[in-house]
């Protein structure tokens, strides 16, 4: 039977994602009505600037003070758009004490404080939804938790940032160096004006965190996350990819230990192979690759950023939060009961590919040879070129502890034939 009184909500911040998700509530209201079981009635609109003109919302449903908006009392749905730590944190814990759930799309929030915010709800006996807060439109979160709840995930791989890739993509495809790549990101409106969380990894990281904690059931924070930006990358990184049949994206990348006994989060840039479902992903598109036991491998794919995108990823959630409400329940919580350990970076194997500059005489790759050999680093391949008395050296290696290969690069630096270490790059996906 459907309910006449609506499910009120209280919406924090009305920039490009909240306007679009007060668009949709109210252009798709009564399909969201009849989806829910009872209409849905945005009670409130909390902003900053309360002078400038929003196309569809009533001027008597805004206002600057937030705080007062999600303790009413008779607000059933928050949802949090806002970002930042501060106020969205002290916001979404206040609204939770006054009786309603919340849905947000604040990653760096929830791989920082996702456990204190969890058990906040369980509390009060809320619900904390989050679908927004990963790659955008892209059904991922739920899919995890839900989904493959039954199952064992021993690896999440994917492109979770649309401005770096937008980026790699630019400079695979044209040439293009890394700056003229950005700035053409810029212009097109994929980067904001300081684009350092992207590219320096960090939006990327506290996406991983939050992925890693929910596919590996334990509780994996930002900090846990091993980082590295792709602003060294280079058009002759992408052309030594290119010779090895890869190309290059930035990666977020979460794995269970082989023996099962902890895990590892990390992004970074790494050459993937072009025949590895990541490698198509182009322009600002996002896509993650998932390993589970049972199921095997998929792949989920979309548009990861965006103010329509992400909208649909908040409105999903409120469907089902309101769903939630009206069944007197929740849904499913925080799940980190393995407590698994977190490995640190150099623990991590992997393949690497490494460029020297080099002196071009003959004994020098024997001397480089030697040097992973007393660190244990097996080589897979390599190349020389060179003339005029200086060479290049590309040495592609066998899996190894990234501790492994960080002692044999110092080694090499010590070296009076080697020059300088132009990249080391990893190799991922294969």
């Amino acid at each position: 039977m459907m309910r006449t009184r609506p499910l009120k909500v209280a919406l924090l911040g009305c920039g490009v994602v909240g306007s679009e998700v007060a668009r949709i509530m109210t252009t798709h209201a009564d399909d969201l009505t009849a989806r829910i079981g009872a209409p849905v009635e945005l009670a409130g609109v909390a902003v900053r600037r309360p002078s400038k003109v929003r196309e569809g919302i009533d001027p008597a449903l805004v206002t600057t003070d937030a705080t007062a908006l999600v303790k009413r009392g008779d607000i059933d749905v928050v949802v949090e758009v806002i970002g930042g730590i501060e106020p969205a944190r002290a916001l979404i814990t206040t609204a939770f004490e006054h009786g309603a759930s919340v849905v947000s799309a604040n990653k760096a929030l929830l791989a920082q404080d996702g456990a204190a915010l969890h058990a906040a709800a369980v509390e009060h006996g809320r619900d904390l939804y989050y679908e927004a807060a990963v790659a955008g439109a892209i059904p991922l979160i739920r899919p995890l938790r839900e989904s493959l709840a039954g199952d064992k995930v021993n690896r999440v791989l994917g492109i979770v940032n649309g401005t770096t890739n937008f980026i790699l993509d630019k400079m695979d495809s044209t040439g293009a160096g890394y700056q003229e790549a950005l700035d053409e990101a810029t212009a097109l409106g994929y980067a904001e004006a300081d684009p350092t969380a992207d590219v320096e990894g960090f939006d990327a990281a506290a996406k991983a965190a939050i992925l890693a904690g929910i596919a590996f059931h334990t509780r994996v924070r930002l900090d846990d996350v091993y980082r590295e930006g792709m602003t060294e990358v280079t058009a002759a990184d992408f052309a030594s990819a290119r010779q090895m049949g890869c190309t290059i994206k930035l990666l977020a990348i979460c794995e269970r230990a082989a023996d099962g006994g902890s895990v590892t989060a990390r992004v970074h840039p790494a050459m993937i192979p072009l025949d590895h479902p990541l490698a198509s992903v182009r322009g600002a598109y996002n896509a993650v690759f998932v390993e589970a036991e049972a199921a095997g491998q998929l792949m989920f794919y979309g548009p990861g950023a965006g103010g329509a995108p992400t909208a649909s990823a908040v409105l999903g959630d409120l469907v089902a939060v309101c769903r939630n409400k009206l069944s007197a329940s929740t849904g499913p919580g925080e799940s980190a009961y393995t407590q698994l350990p977190v490995s640190p970076m150099g623990d991590v194997v992997t393949r690497y590919h490494i460029s020297l500059d080099v002196a071009d005489k003959p004994g020098v790759l024997a001397q480089v040879a030697t040097v992973f050999a007393e660190h244990g680093v097996s080589i897979d391949t390599v190349r020389q070129s060179g003339k005029d008395g200086e060479a290049s050296l590309v040495v592609v290696t066998h899996r190894a502890a990234d501790a492994a290969l960080t002692g044999t690069v110092d080694a090499l630096r010590k070296l009076d034939t080697v020059r300088g270490v132009a990249s080391i790059m990893r190799v991922e996906g294969e």
